[in-house]
């Protein structure tokens, strides 16, 4: 089953450099992650096809309102770290969602 990651930054534009980094280092490892990056305003749009949602460090502000809309599913949320997110660190980005749902 492939997993459906996806990643939301204010205009898609960091996150979309971010997925394209997770993208690689899922491949390496062999992982069947479909992961890909949207502006938060088209957020809701693409929330029925999502197993995950990352957020941007800089939107920590909307983690409990996502969390909100998410709640009573089985989707996961999670805020990305700044230190990792800055750098563009797929491989490290992959760890803390594998963390998360293990």
């Amino acid at each position: 089953m492939s997993l459906k990651v996806l990643l939301v930054c204010g205009t898609g534009a960091s996150s979309g450099f971010m997925a394209v980094s997770m993208r690689k280092a899922a491949k390496k490892q062999g992982l069947d992650y479909q992961i890909q990056a949207r502006s938060e305003a088209e957020l809701e749009n693409y929330l029925d096809e999502t197993d995950v949602i990352m957020i941007g460090p800089h939107l920590s502000f909307m983690e409990a309102e996502i969390k909100q809309v998410v709640s009573g599913t089985k989707k996961k949320v999670i805020l990305m770290n700044p230190d990792y997110y800055a750098m563009l660190d797929g491989k490290q980005a992959l760890e803390h969602l594998q963390s998360v749902l293990n």
